[in-house]
């Protein structure tokens, strides 16, 4: 497989710091052109693989390729060629959003003023006021307009988002749509899993270190467990979720007013067409089948952690 073609590849990389395994044996493949969701609640290893990803950390073992390069060997090469947004967005105090700009582009030896500009006026960033006054959305929007508009094929974005206002976001994601179309290629690590759910193609779920879901969102979302709504009256509802229970598929119910309920419960999918001859026989006609949210394939990692 050509690297090029395949962004980033990473193999059984491992970190560790001193006696603490940061990463254990993490194996990410981000295809060219996609937007690859990464997830993970904090201390899970995502800031940690981004780190080893530009060349900041070294792996202590397993293979690590982006774009085409080992970032542990060859830093300034692989940086060069890739748009960054850290989660905390730290600036120049002293230098207005352009200067800022301006020293971003000359580390980077390339850049599209044209694009920039575009990008200033859709987020509506005012250039000339210098950084110690902004907001913390406008310095975001610095690193927003400096990653979009380099021409690179490769763009990390970790918490982008973070201090934009929901009008800002949608602008982002519009961004995000537009760099796919154009053949670059997105890793994002985001906790606003609706925003990952419309965005990215491929997710990556981490759990301590270790990687515990990884593929196409639309397979993971076929894998996991279906969403099964059913309305009718409480009596019907009781009797059926008895049925159910004997088959040891729970369910929870939600009293909407005097006359009517709901049942709510979660089946795999070969359990499917029985749940539903079982909602057949009882006589429910309101019934509402959905494929789980990514929300309910992140937590179904996460939710004993919560409790």
């Amino acid at each position: 497989m050509n690297q090029r073609s395949t962004p980033i590849q990473v193999t059984g990389l491992v970190k560790t710091f001193g006696s603490f395994r940061a990463l254990d044996g993490v194996d990410l493949m981000v295809e060219k052109g996609t937007v690859h969701g990464f997830l993970g609640p904090n201390g899970a290893g995502k800031s940690t693989a981004v780190r080893v990803l530009l060349g900041l950390y070294r792996a202590t073992s397993g293979q690590v390729s982006v774009l085409g390069l080992d970032p542990g060997k060859h830093p300034a090469e692989v940086t060069r060629n890739i748009s960054y947004i850290p989660g905390d967005t730290t600036l120049w105090p002293n230098l207005t959003g352009k200067q800022v700009l301006d020293v971003l582009a000359g580390l980077r030896g390339a850049r599209n003023k044209v694009h920039e500009q575009e990008l200033m006026e859709r987020l509506s960033l005012d250039p000339t006021k210098k950084v110690r006054s902004y907001s913390t959305g406008n310095r975001k929007k610095v690193m927003l307009v400096a990653a979009f508009s380099a021409p690179t094929d490769l763009l990390i974005l970790d918490e982008p988002t973070s201090g934009l206002d929901p009008l800002m976001e949608q602008i982002f994601q519009d961004c995000v749509e537009e760099a796919a179309q154009a053949g670059r290629t997105v890793l994002l690590s985001s906790h606003i899993l609706s925003e990952v759910e419309r965005l990215c193609t491929d997710v990556t779920i981490i759990k301590d270190g270790r990687v515990v879901e990884s593929g196409s969102l639309a397979h993971l979302q076929h894998l996991a467990a279906v969403q099964v709504t059913i309305h009718d009256d409480a009596q019907t509802l009781t009797t059926l979720a008895r049925t159910l229970r004997g088959r040891g598929i729970e369910s929870s119910s939600e009293q909407h007013h005097q006359a009517s309920t709901g049942l709510h419960l979660q089946v795999h999918r070969d359990q499917l067409p029985q749940v539903l001859a079982d909602v057949a026989v009882a006589g429910c006609t309101d019934v509402t089948v959905a494929s789980a949210s990514l929300e309910d394939l992140f937590l179904r990692h996460y939710q004993t952690d919560a409790r």
